[in-house]
């Protein structure tokens, strides 16, 4: 489980493929104290485990699957990487509920300076509408960041100059891929809403009183 508040970046410093699977080593360009083989880690949002580390890199393994679902079929050697250290029991929230498992690819359709700030649109799968609301959370490249303005098809969000300072946002640009996890929450209610629970016909709208009964509020 992570928060979606990146905690530095990382330098992809060798890519071993191997039919439709890799390997990859990532050099941190920051302090990554006391890393153990096995713990998992969020590269652009995505969670993986650690096989091995050194004094200064570590490798992780990507499945076919992951390289389908995700912008690592595109990695380079050279590229840098967000990164964060799975949470632990205690320690702040400062983001959303991560879960590191990247629902689809967005694209970044356009970008506008706001202030200091800077606006940012993508374009995502149309399936993935229902799960994106106003000033909900969206995890973008491991980033958590809040909607300010959805569509059926797109979503915007405002990267403030500290996030785009310390993550890979300042680089992103029209066309750019970045792996897309939507709100946890909302894929519970939106199963909840599509499939009903047991002892219950199919609900045709959320209320206050489904929520309660289903312990959602």
């Amino acid at each position: 489980m992570f928060t979606g508040i990146i905690q530095g970046q990382g330098e992809v410093v060798s890519l071993r493929k191997s039919g439709a699977e890799s390997r990859l080593t990532i050099r941190p360009l920051y302090v990554l104290e006391n890393l153990s083989d096995g713990e998992s880690i969020a590269v652009n949002g995505v969670c993986l485990s650690v096989e091995e580390h050194g004094s200064d890199s570590f490798t992780v393994y990507a499945s076919a699957h992951t390289l389908s679902q995700t912008t690592f079929s595109a990695l380079k050697v050279g590229a840098l990487v967000n990164m964060e250290r799975a949470l632990a029991l205690g320690e702040r929230l400062g983001g959303h509920l991560v879960s590191g498992h990247v629902d689809c690819i967005a694209s970044v359709l356009e970008t506008r300076a706001a202030g200091q700030s800077r606006i940012y649109r993508f374009v995502f799968p149309v399936a993935f509408a229902p799960e994106v609301i106003p000033k909900g959370s969206v995890a973008l490249d491991g980033i958590s960041l809040t909607v300010t303005v959805c569509g059926e098809n797109y979503l915007e969000v405002n990267i403030i100059p500290d996030t785009q300072k310390h993550t890979t946002a300042c680089g992103w640009r029209a066309g750019a891929l970045v792996n897309m996890e939507t709100d946890m929450i909302g894929k519970y209610v939106r199963r909840l809403m599509e499939t009903g629970v047991a002892g219950m016909e199919k609900s045709v709208g959320v209320s206050k009183d489904l929520l309660l009964r289903n312990g959602f509020i």
